[in-house]
């Protein structure tokens, strides 16, 4: 068997490790970057471009370059997520004939999983030039609120990459294993990890060598792409009022102000003041127009305040599902490249009452800590042991569109659980027994992973006959219902596997399209 590597697929970056030695080690790319742009361009000659190569032409290359497509994997075109985001870049969302979120590069759609095959191929050819042989296996991180849909996602991405997913790995326990490998003090961590297009916070407990997962709790449509969009507004707003010119609907001038804003936002990370000089923006009546303003860091910061707001709530869900308060919390982890934010930091001391450890580098420790499991999964770090839990409340549907929990949110894998459930209509011969996940008390609102039938069960009046319907799920997610008509015995049973929305064939053509095809970057 070959060697596994470590990938943190990243809305923004990625970054792929090593374990030598027993340690994690970061892998430069061909460009000398620890870390890779996770951007995918399309040339008008149908060449493919990856990374720093995609990011230098994203300003003249505006609707043929790709980013944060993390955001679109295992999404719906349809979803009002999905949809503001369309509004606000320069390449095209449509929707695929089963109504995922595809996005369209001169007229050909193309699914997030094949766009993040291009960064995931990318990632192993770095490690290839690295080790010098082939790599065909991976641990890949994704964040801890992904649902399924998501998390197979990004493992069909990693198909057709030519890789094969050995685990899916969230990311705040990438970092608490990274973390822990070098701290191994029993101890209780909060890890805030607050990404380009994700938030997560986890709380886990390190006694000797087990890291249990207590609680895990997050915002998948927040990240510092949104911090960015507040800063591109600010400046857009700004020159509109004095240009009357909307920059936000030229997609040049969008592009050349998102590097502005992103820039502005590294630099006021250790700065009080930053100057935007941006000359030939635009046309008006008297010729070009240029763009030149001072930002200051509390400007910014009053500007991003209902989202530094949004860090509160799912990391005292956290707590509280952890049954903890901020002082039996001995560490927080700040990982994600937007944790260099100031007042990001500042709104985690806030919350836990205490700061941020400085000892780890928020960029490069998910990538090290799914190197770390690799080494588990692989024999090299055999006393490491590893307990996760399920993000989502897992149920049924009942009468009234109510979802019926059966396994809770937090509870520890692997694990079983069983709920009874009545008959609701006069001599029913059957029941359809529809598998939801979710927080919503409605199911309609929450994504449906699959339904089956229990048929010939007892004619009767409502209420008179009962089914048992019980949940196992194994350490890898997978999900087997089985429903048992209580008295007679009478039993069906589905094994729910996450789909993405790819089949088998799709996914073999993709692979061969991505291996074949000339990748620069």
């Amino acid at each position: 068997m070959g060697r596994v590597i470590g990938i943190d697929l990243g809305t923004t970056n990625s970054c792929v490790a090593v374990l030598e030695g027993g340690e994690p080690v970061v892998v430069h790319n061909q460009e000398g970057g620890r870390t890779t742009p996770s951007m995918v361009s399309w040339n008008t000659d149908g060449e493919v471009v990856v990374g720093a190569a995609s990011k230098r032409q994203m300003v003249t290359n505006p609707q043929r370059t790709v980013y944060g497509v993390k955001r679109l994997l295992g999404r719906k075109a349809s979803a009002p997520e999905v949809t503001t985001l369309a509004s606000r870049l320069p390449y095209k969302i449509v929707a695929a004939k089963n109504g995922d979120a595809y996005v369209e590069i001169a007229e050909t759609p193309r699914s997030p999983q094949e766009v993040s095959a291009h960064v995931l191929a990318k990632m192993r050819r770095v490690a290839e030039d690295y080790l010098g042989q082939p790599v065909t296996e991976a641990v890949v991180t994704v964040p801890a609120y992904f649902d399924d849909a998501q998390r197979q996602a990004t493992k069909d991405a990693g198909k057709i990459a030519g890789l094969t997913v050995r685990a899916i790995l969230n990311e705040p326990t990438a970092a608490a294993l990274a973390y822990g490998i070098h701290h191994q003090h029993n101890q209780r961590l909060a890890v805030f990890d607050l990404g380009g297009g994700t938030f997560d916070i986890s709380i886990l407990e390190i006694e000797n060598v087990v890291y249990e997962v207590l609680s895990t709790y997050g915002d998948t449509t927040l990240g510092g792409d949104d911090f960015d969009r507040v800063i591109i507004d600010l400046l857009a707003d700004d020159f509109q009022a004095q240009n009357t010119i909307d920059l936000r609907t030229d997609s040049v001038a969008l592009q050349r102000l998102k590097e502005a804003a992103e820039r502005a936002k590294i630099e006021l990370s250790s700065a009080m003041t930053t100057d935007v000089n941006l000359p030939f923006i635009a046309a008006g009546p008297a010729g070009p127009v240029h763009l030149m303003r001072e930002l200051e860091r509390g400007q910014v910061e009053r500007a991003c305040k209902l989202l530094l707001d949004r860090l509160e709530s799912p990391s005292q869900r956290a707590l509280a599902d952890a049954h903890c308060t901020p002082a039996d919390i001995d560490q927080v982890l700040l990982v994600g490249g937007m944790t260099r934010m100031p007042a990001v930091q500042e709104r985690a001391e806030r919350i836990f009452g205490k700061p941020g450890s400085k000892g780890v580098n928020p960029d490069e420790i998910v990538a090290m800590g799914a190197a770390v499991h690799s080494g588990i999964m692989g024999g090299e770090l055999q006393e490491v042991v590893l307990l996760d839990v399920t993000p989502h409340n897992m149920g049924v549907k009942v009468a009234g569109d109510r979802m019926s929990v059966v396994i809770q949110s937090n509870t520890s894998i692997p694990t079983r659980a069983k709920k009874v459930f009545a008959t609701t209509e006069d001599n029913q011969t059957f029941v359809a027994i529809e598998i939801h996940q979710g927080e919503h008390d409605q199911a309609s609102r929450n994504r449906r992973l699959g339904r089956f039938v229990l048929g010939d069960i007892k004619a009767a009046p409502r209420g008179h006959t009962k089914v048992e319907v019980s949940f196992t799920m194994d350490a890898d997610g997978i999900l087997e219902v089985t429903a048992i008509e209580v008295g007679t015995g009478r039993a069906a049973t589905v094994t729910i596997e996450a789909s993405s929305g790819l089949t088998a064939d799709e996914i073999a053509q993709l692979n061969h399209r991505v291996a074949s095809r000339n990748a620069i970057g």
